[in-house]
């Protein structure tokens, strides 16, 4: 065999142990650092709590802060929910209410949720205060429900009304030295004839005669009327 045939054989031996034989691993870079083994995660040490993103309880408030609501004004939140144009929101003005209206109101207690009681509540609270004493101007229209008219104010009534404005205007440091059951006693006290009205029992207003409603009983009365609640002026 001459050497041509020689070397055209070790040729082919080469070109097939080159297909058989696996493909080689890549060879790196000279001066290239080794890669590195991910480091196991660490163990956290005994009683140590991980970091969390939420506030801290103390950011909160306790819900035993908030004040509680007083009733009187829930209720009258709700007429005013029900009768916008006959209870309007403050600054809104007051407007004369008719007299009688509290039986009016019965009739939808039970839309309401309300008692009579509270209902009558409701009703005197809305009556007493600068905000209504106000709107109690003689000729003005007294409304129902609805929003229509339902009578006038007299002027016996808006008279009444501006002797309560004044009164108040007048008392000044001499509120905070009455008594507390002298306030208590005139808190109950009706100023409005629509008031009044709500506050007189119906067996009594059925065994007397109806006379003209007029705010004469609290006006004419020798206690001074107390300061008015912060519901007075819903």
């Amino acid at each position: 065999m001459g050497f041509e045939q020689l070397a055209e054989l070790k040729k082919q031996l080469a070109a097939a142990r080159a297909e058989a034989a696996p493909a080689a691993k890549p060879v790196a870079k000279p001066g290239a650092k080794p890669a590195r083994k991910p480091s196991p995660p660490r163990r956290a040490a005994p009683g140590h709590k991980p970091a969390t993103d939420a506030k801290p309880a103390a950011d909160a408030r306790p819900a035993a802060d908030a004040k509680p609501v007083d009733p009187v004004v829930k209720s009258i939140g709700r007429l005013q929910k029900r009768f916008p144009n006959v209870f309007p929101k403050n600054p809104a003005p007051k407007l004369p209410l008719k007299v009688g209206i509290f039986e009016d109101l019965v009739v939808h207690a039970k839309e309401l949720s309300l008692s009579e009681a509270e209902l009558r509540d409701a009703i005197k609270t809305w009556c007493r205060g600068s905000r209504y004493w106000k709107c109690l101007v003689e000729g003005a229209a007294r409304v129902d429900l609805t929003g229509g008219e339902a009578g006038k104010v007299t002027a016996q009534e808006a008279a009444g009304a501006q002797r309560l404005q004044a009164h108040r205007a007048n008392r000044g440091a001499a509120k905070a030295a009455a008594s507390p059951a002298d306030a208590s006693a005139n808190a109950s006290a009706p100023v409005d004839a629509a008031a009044q009205a709500a506050a007189t029992p119906q067996a009594e207003t059925q065994s007397q005669p109806q006379v003209a409603s007029t705010d004469t009983p609290a006006v004419e009365s020798t206690t001074p009327p107390a300061a008015p609640s912060a519901t007075a002026e819903a």
